[in-house]
């Protein structure tokens, strides 16, 4: 079974994460969604809440569970089986921080990031995401290969 998770602060009213999330389940067998919290700080809705909104949101798909979780992302998927950390694409402004992010993931694990964009008329991500990288002067070619959905 293909499984992955999706960490973070998946926020069901702010564009683009439910849509990456539908479109992780396109590609994933199951899909966990992570809440990730941190104990120090608080905002809007409880954690508890968060998790039975988005658990309702969900109710009708058996392929989804959510938790919320503390610690590192690889020790999370690694308690779920999971091989793979879906990360959210939205913004190009993103993309450093993510690739960063899968970087380290991948140093201290052997589970694969990889990168879903937001449709674009919920996102602000398109294929001028790449453009714009090369323009700036990333080397693309290595990141090509794991962004879907354009």
């Amino acid at each position: 079974m293909r499984k992955a998770v999706f960490p973070g602060s998946f926020d069901p009213f702010t564009i683009g994460h439910k849509d990456i999330a539908d479109r992780a389940l396109g590609i994933f067998d199951h899909l966990v969604i992570g809440i990730g919290y941190n104990i120090h700080k608080s905002s809007g809705d409880s954690i508890s809440e968060r998790v039975d909104h988005i658990r309702d949101i969900y109710k009708d798909c058996n392929r989804v569970t959510v938790e919320a979780y503390t610690g590192l992302t690889v020790d999370f998927a690694r308690q779920h089986g999971a091989s793979f950390i879906v990360r959210g694409l939205r913004e190009v402004k993103d993309f450093e921080y993510e690739r960063n992010l899968a970087d380290t993931n991948a140093a201290i694990s052997d589970i694969e990031t990889i990168f879903l964009t937001a449709r674009p008329e919920l996102g602000f991500v398109s294929s001028s995401m790449v453009r714009e990288l090369a323009a700036n002067g990333y080397d693309t070619s290595r990141f090509l290969p794991k962004i879907k959905g354009f």
